[in-house]
């Protein structure tokens, strides 16, 4: 029985097209579901537009709980630019960061964390 090899890489051929669309679909998934939503309250202490090939802005909050207390950091990333520059021009004053956890998302192109800021606000 002779091997047929355009049935075996059209077979491949469908693989990888399956494939592609099943990475794709998680991906597209994983950042439009939300685990968890929230706020969380502090000053950023660093904030920077970061990578190789993809770059995102990525921070850190520091939330002080009770005076005399360690502060406690939040990593966070921001995928929207409008919110990275208002961000920006918050820095040193106290602001509230209304975010989306995103578990499970594939490739760090999107975010280093899995926290992402969909709203600033400055309180003081």
């Amino acid at each position: 029985m002779p091997i047929n090899t355009s049935r075996i890489v059209s077979w491949l051929a469908g693989a990888v097209v399956l494939a592609i669309g099943l990475f794709a679909l998680y991906t597209w998934f994983s950042l439009t579901w939300s685990y968890s939503k929230g706020d969380r309250t502090g000053y950023v202490q660093k904030f920077s537009h970061k990578g190789w090939l993809c770059k995102t802005w990525e921070g850190e909050l520091t939330m002080l709980p009770l005076p005399g207390m360690l502060p406690e950091k939040f990593p966070f990333s921001v995928r929207n630019q409008a919110w990275a520059t208002a961000i920006n021009q918050s820095m040193g004053k106290k602001v509230v960061l209304t975010y989306e956890q995103h578990k499970g998302v594939p490739t760090p192109c999107f975010g280093e964390s899995e926290y992402f800021v969909t709203a600033v606000r400055v309180t003081e």
